[in-house]
């Protein structure tokens, strides 16, 4: 471990290289409207062809060849500004900044700017960000490069007050988790990949497709209403200039490189029906009780490693402009987690492993293509197609060392053991076609037309529950004939979603002019759900070995009647939403005040059908209609060029998801079953902030928000009330009240020519409440915090660059999220509850950091040192034990794992 640690860091530090290049640097100003940044301006070389154009945020760089030179600086209207004797040095940055101003008798209004750039800078976000009507953070490709993050879900975890949870993967905002929040890709929604969430998987999008990720914590009337903590949008890159790079990436993660994991590294069976992540299933699970293996298999050279492709290029098309960017990306990552793992129903131990092992291989193939065509100077229609592949294969096995306790099984509660093989792969297609157009002067109409497509299965899902009876003998535990099963599921989800959007200026020529908003969305997703399992009755059957359960699965076996085959009916159901919206909005500006006030019409419908076990009669059906009128509105006053202050309201509601109304009961590798509610009702929302934001230089923020929310009938998961001990989604009180408090700076500590540190830093406290109804009252409690939300988040990133031309970044980053509510507890007996209850489970908090170096080697190629995780903190959760004859509470561990400390190097060619 420590020989390749350092073979990789002295492999960083082979930076000394020759430096045959110089460059000039700095940011063009826009006098004419306070010195904002000034985007698209030329800055050339005089007497050469070398130049550049400014991007959003106003910034530029040149590389140039050791000399001296005169900069031109020029813009359509402007004076254009000469500058002498620039002396560039090889290996170092010159720093020139230009203010321009308009020619002599030329207006501002006689200007007219059309063109698009990239928006991956942070000071480019942070110009729209301060621009911006309604409260948005983002963040960009740029800064998710520095601090070396690699997908949408690491980035959200650093904008002010967004965690993300290590059981699930769910993204948090303000406290509120996965059923609070909306996804969107460029503004339209995208599908879920997993049944057991709203949103999907962020992690599926890497950074090769992210221009930037932005969050709006507000809401504002042109965006569906299902929503509380805000919505997550990812725009996709787009072209920015001719070019194509390809990238690698190896590393491997400490428990991993571990050498009884390394050299014993667990895959299921159905790993072997894959190829590159692409699973084709050859047998039926009926076929596959007796022609499959039901042991595991090994994996040799678990290694991380990923590589991608990525290019662009414009050309013309009937005269007129079309890009084109494309990129690809293929990871291969694995994981291994060890640790402990106990449940209680009604204060007593149901089952407890000290010993549980989790073997995780994931592979994910993605791939973007992103056109956009030009019509002129009024007319844009772009049209974007996002493929995502991923296989996730899971071995989990808890109790190989036979200390396994599982409550009243049969044959024995001592020496059990578990084993979950699954394999889960998911198909995504996403297809967009969006379009802007410039009808006059001051009529602008956008729309876009979206349809999604996701194909998500488990195919082939092995589980087996025995015990070990001596050092030689394990007999198949038997309470109920599914114990020993193969199973089945699979998901497919379509979706089609739009919008038209028409804006028009009223009084254009006037001071102070105001924008008409009118629009509609509509969307249409369609679930279709089945799940299968085949169950084998073994009841007294014995063999010796816990690897080597496939001697008993015998075709001869089943013949003899030592064991029987359990078939049961399929898990079905069907689901449909369809939403409709109209609304209205009016934009605002007098003087130093603006802002943005709106009405919005949406309808919505879900019709359910369900024909499943455990639930009585097994069909059911159920249609609800949600139709709401929902105002926001969004104010901002400019003190001055640096200082503002923002207010905003809203209403908003929160849907009851698929999986949380439909009652399939949905069994963890664990062992924890969760099963939705057909009764679950929808929650009403009120938000409410207020934000002073500080922008003392273009790069740098200062902000302070306070923000309140209300929330009628909250959803939560629960444990269900009476002996099952399993999950459940429920309206648990009348209203829940959530206060909060953000800070966030982003600050430039040291900007010298040879030198650059910077400092961002958020954090963000909340306070929760929520009343509980009586059936989930217990041990004199009738209060509760709201489930998934941690009350305290720390996010901090500190930036060092030598701001040489062959840059050298350093970046030190770290996160913490405090302890939060896993699930609410319940009683299990309404006489007894002070005594008869499962308390809540709550998620420890925990601290995490990260480092990041990057060294430019020349112009085109480029290396990167991650370390993620290195602090390895254990991921835990506790519950409260009450021992009924001495009343004695104890705190208990539950579950806790380590993930291991990522080390990773990557490199990059651009051509």
């Amino acid at each position: 471990m420590n020989k390749i640690l350092t073979g990789l860091f002295i492999l960083m530090s082979m930076v000394a290289v020759g430096q045959s290049k110089g460059t000039i640097s700095g940011i063009v100003l826009d006098k004419e409207v306070n010195n904002e940044p000034l985007p698209f301006a030329n800055v050339y070389v005089k007497g050469t062809t070398q130049g550049v154009t400014s991007e959003f945020d106003g910034t530029y760089s040149l590389s140039l060849d050791p000399g001296t030179y005169i900069v031109v600086f020029s813009f359509i209207g402007y004076d254009t500004v000469e500058v002498p004797n620039i002396t560039v040095v090889a290996g170092q940055i010159v720093k020139l900044d230009q203010i321009l101003g308009a020619s002599q008798g030329v207006s501002l209004e006689e200007i007219a700017i059309t063109g698009s750039t990239r928006k991956e800078s942070e000071s480019a976000l942070l110009t729209e960000q301060k621009k911006a009507t309604v409260i948005r953070e983002s963040i960009g490709a740029q800064r998710l490069s520095k601090i070396g993050v690699s997908n949408a879900a690491a980035a959200t975890s650093k904008i002010s007050g967004v965690t993300r949870s290590e059981g699930n993967g769910d993204v948090y905002i303000r406290g509120l988790g996965d059923r609070y929040l909306s996804t969107t890709m460029n503004g339209l929604p995208i599908p879920s990949d997993d049944v057991e969430r709203k949103n999907i998987d962020l992690g599926l999008f890497n950074t090769n497709i992210i221009e930037n990720v932005g969050i709006s914590k507000t809401y504002s009337v042109d965006g569906y209403a299902d929503q509380v903590s805000g919505n997550v949008n990812i725009n996709s890159k787009k072209y920015s200039k001719d070019m194509f790079s390809i990238g690698m990436r190896v590393g491997s993660n400490t428990n991993v490189m571990k050498s009884d994991v390394w050299n014993n590294f667990r895959t299921s069976q159905a790993f072997n029906n894959q190829t590159l992540g692409f699973y084709t299933q050859d047998l039926a699970i009926v076929d596959a009780i007796t022609r499959q293996s039901w042991n595991t298999d090994k994996l040799s050279t678990p290694l991380n490693f990923n590589l991608s492709l990525a290019g662009g290029t414009r050309f013309e098309l009937f005269g007129n402009d079309l890009s084109l960017f494309a990129t690809a990306r293929q990871d291969f990552s694995y994981e291994y987690q060890t640790g402990l793992f106990k449940s209680y129903r009604s204060n007593v131990l149901d089952n407890s492993f000290t010993d549980v092992e989790n073997f995780g291989t994931q592979i994910n193939t993605t791939g973007l293509i992103d056109l956009n065509y030009r019509i002129g100077d009024y007319h844009k229609i772009s049209y974007n197609t996002l493929f995502v592949n991923k296989t996730n294969d899971n071995v989990y096995e808890q109790g190989r060392n036979g200390e396994g306790f599982v409550f009243d099984q049969d044959p024995q509660e001592e020496g059990a053991f578990v084993r979950d093989q699954n394999i889960k792969q998911t198909r995504m297609i996403v297809n967009q076609l969006l379009g802007s157009h410039d009808l006059s002067e001051s009529n602008r109409l956008t729309w876009a037309l979206g349809y999604n497509y996701v194909w998500a299965a488990e195919p082939n899902r092995i589980r087996n529950e025995v015990n070990i009876l001596d050092e030689n003998t394990v007999q198949f535990a038997h309470v109920g004939d599914f114990q020993q099963r193969k199973s089945n599921q699979k998901i497919v989800d379509t979706e089609i979603n739009g919008y038209i959007k028409d804006q028009i200026t009223l009084n254009s020529e006037g001071e102070n002019p105001l924008k008409l908003n009118l629009g509609v969305n509509y969307r249409n997703k369609e679930r279709d759900f089945n799940s299968l399992f085949i169950g084998v009755r073994a009841k007294g059957f014995q063999v010796s070995s816990i690897d080597d359960l496939d001697v008993a699965f015998t075709q001869e076996n089943f013949d003899s009647g030592s064991l029987i085959l359990r078939e049961r009916a399929p898990d079905l159901y069907n689901a449909e939403l369809e939403a409709l919206a109209a609304y209205s909005s009016l934009d605002f500006e007098f003087s130093k005040f603006s802002g943005n006030v709106g009405l919005r019409y949406e309808a919505d419908q879900i019709y359910l059908i369900w024909d499943v076990a455990n639930y009585v009669g097994r069909v059911g059906t159920t249609t609800n209609d949600y139709n709401n009128v929902l105002p926001s509105l969004n104010l901002k006053y400019t003190f001055n060029d640096v200082h503002a202050l923002r207010f905003a309201a809203s209403k908003t509601i929160t849907l009851p998801e698929f999986k949380e109304l439909a009652p399939f009961e949905y069994v963890s590798p664990t062992g924890r079953v969760t099963k939705g509610n057909p009764e679950l009702m929808e929650s009403h929302n009120l938000n409410f902030d207020l934000k002073w934001e500080m922008f003392p230089t273009s790069k740098e923020l200062v902000s302070l928000t306070g923000f309140y929310k209300n929330i009628k009938d909250p959803i939560n998961l629960a444990q269900t009330r009476g002996s099952s001990g399993n999950f459940l989604f429920e309206n648990t009180g009348e209203e829940a009240n959530v206060v909060g408090l953000e800070f966030e700076t982003r600050l430039e500590l040291l900007d010298k020519e040879h030198a650059n540190l910077n400092f961002n830093f958020n954090a963000t406290k909340m306070w929760f409440n929520q009343d509980l109804l009586a059936e989930f009252q217990y041990a004199n409690r009738t209060e509760s915090d709201l489930q998934g939300a941690s009350d305290f988040i720390l996010n901090a990133a500190l930036s060092f660059s030598n701001n040489a031309e062959n840059e050298f970044i350093a970046t030190l980053t770290g996160n913490y999220s405090s302890d939060k509510i896993f699930a609410l507890g319940a009683p299990e007996d309404f006489e007894n509850s002070d005594v008869l209850y499962n308390d809540e489970i709550i998620e420890k908090g925990f601290f995490t950091m990260d480092l990041v170096l990057t060294k430019d080697i020349n112009d085109r190629f480029s290396m990167n040192l991650r370390g993620r995780n290195l602090l390895n903190p254990a991921i835990e959760q506790t519950q409260k034990v009450r021992d009924i004859p001495t009343q004695v509470e104890t705190n208990e561990l539950v579950s806790s794992y380590k993930n291991g400390v990522d080390i990773s190097l990557g490199m990059k060619y651009t051509f």
